[in-house]
């Protein structure tokens, strides 16, 4: 057992039908939530694994990091409530959290900052790679391919048993992926690479990336810098998702935290997970207009239609995602923020917004707007295309993953992971010669 488990004070015990077989098997408490069942002794006892598809009732590690708490609508970074964190601290306060596991005091975040700070280029040589993709290229492939390539520029962090070696691949991908980020953009439309501005902070800094031209000064606006932030802290971690399974999947093997984060963001490209705000926007076009929705709701309703009302609901918050009220408010301010006022597809948002938190259709069935809603409008009315609402998901994600990386690295219960399977294929059979087949 993890020498971190508290020691389990409840046993469950499982007799295998038609036999004498029997097993007793450890309940281990958390901190908060549902108690875990140990069977790892299962198959040793009883002769058999559990099936469960997608992992949804499956506890594949212990973390210190998150807790969801689904039905009451709850998500803490480390106990503390996103809300407080979303309201009161910046991103890299929060990166210091999920890395350290307490608040930095003024002094370790000013430490911190400047470790982030004075990491932000990337090595000359990866402006290369960005020349041998097609300009139509999606930014996500770039990303992947530019952070997996890292690894081969960045030979002195690579020793995963080495703390120090952690803290600075820690340091170089929080840094750094906000840059391969900008250019990844700035090569789709053909405007030229800008560099990192080490007086700015990590979400203006990141906004200067994106839309600065070497041509003309560029104003940062501290609304949208903190809206930037915000949505920066609320995709920063969320438990053992898709794209975090992933990354400690891969981590467990042994390989170098650049491939590990690569892997999640391959897997956080994903329509199901990563790509949720994008197809928010996909289904607004597709509805073209306010006076075309009361047709649509009606689609929606009826189950035979198949279509789907996209960033409503969620798979494990059954309440209202606590992530969404900090975003709705935001939305709101960057939209008045910007003056943005009959823009039919903003328009189409918010009467979207106003039905499913009145009909008693979504209501009851707890189909509240979730982040992916608001963040995907708030992202819309910043002129940022849809290509790249994933990637900026990536650039919040990448703190959460290498603290996941770097939690499991430290974990001295961490092995490979191996899930088992249910084989329904063919049983043994032998090769007839090729002539021989019918």
């Amino acid at each position: 057992m993890n020498e971190m488990s508290k020691p389990a004070t409840q046993t469950v015990t499982v007799t295998l039908d038609g036999t004498n077989r029997s097993t007793t098997l450890p309940l281990l408490p958390g901190t908060i939530g549902p108690a875990v069942l140990d069977i790892r002794k299962l198959y040793a006892d009883l002769g058999v694994f559990t099936y469960d598809p997608g992992y949804g009732g499956t506890a594949a590690c212990e973390s210190k990091i998150t807790y969801i708490d689904g039905d009451q609508g709850i998500l803490l970074h480390r106990g503390y409530p996103i809300e407080q964190l979303a309201e009161k601290s910046s991103f890299l306060e929060v990166a210091y959290l999920l890395l350290h596991g307490d608040l930095p005091t003024k002094s370790e975040y000013e430490t911190f900052v400047k470790g982030v700070t004075y990491h932000t280029m990337i090595h000359e040589q990866l402006r290369r790679f960005y020349d041998g993709f097609r300009r139509d290229a999606h930014p996500m492939a770039v990303m992947t391919a530019v952070v997996g390539a890292m690894s081969a520029f960045y030979h002195d962090s690579l020793d995963i048993n080495d703390p120090r070696h952690r803290e600075i691949s820690a340091f170089r991908l929080i840094a750094k992926v906000p840059t391969i980020a900008a250019w990844a953009y700035k090569y789709s439309i053909g405007q030229p690479f800008m560099y990192p501005r080490n007086d700015l902070g990590y979400a203006e800094n990141f906004l200067y990336m994106l839309n600065a031209v070497p041509a003309e000064p560029y104003q940062i606006n501290p609304v949208l810098a903190r809206a930037m932030d915000r949505i920066l802290i609320l995709h920063a971690d969320h438990e053992q998702n898709a794209s975090t399974s992933t990354v400690r999947l891969a981590g467990s093997t042994g390989a170098n935290p650049f491939a590990c984060i690569a892997a999640g963001i391959a897997s956080l490209w994903g329509p199901a997970h990563g790509g949720a705000n994008e197809a928010v926007l996909k289904m607004l076009a597709e509805i073209g207009s306010v006076k075309n929705i009361p047709d649509f709701i009606s689609k929606v309703k009826d189950k035979n239609s198949h279509v789907r009302l996209m960033g409503f609901g969620h798979r494990v918050y059954k309440n209202y995602d606590p992530r969404a009220k900090i975003m709705q408010q935001t939305c709101h301010e960057v939209l008045a923020e910007l003056g943005i006022k009959d823009e039919p597809m903003l328009d189409m948002a918010m009467e979207l917004e106003k039905i499913a938190l009145n009909d008693d259709y979504f209501v009851s069935r707890k189909l509240y707007p979730n982040v992916d809603f608001y963040s995907g409008i708030i992202l819309k009315a910043m002129g940022i295309p849809t290509s790249m609402f994933t990637v900026l998901f990536a650039v919040a994600r990448t703190v959460g993953w290498i603290s996941q990386w770097k939690e499991m690295m430290e974990d001295p219960s961490q092995r490979i992971g191996r899930p088992r399977q249910l084989y329904t294929g063919a049983t043994a059979r032998d090769v007839t010669p090729i002539d021989a087949r019918g």
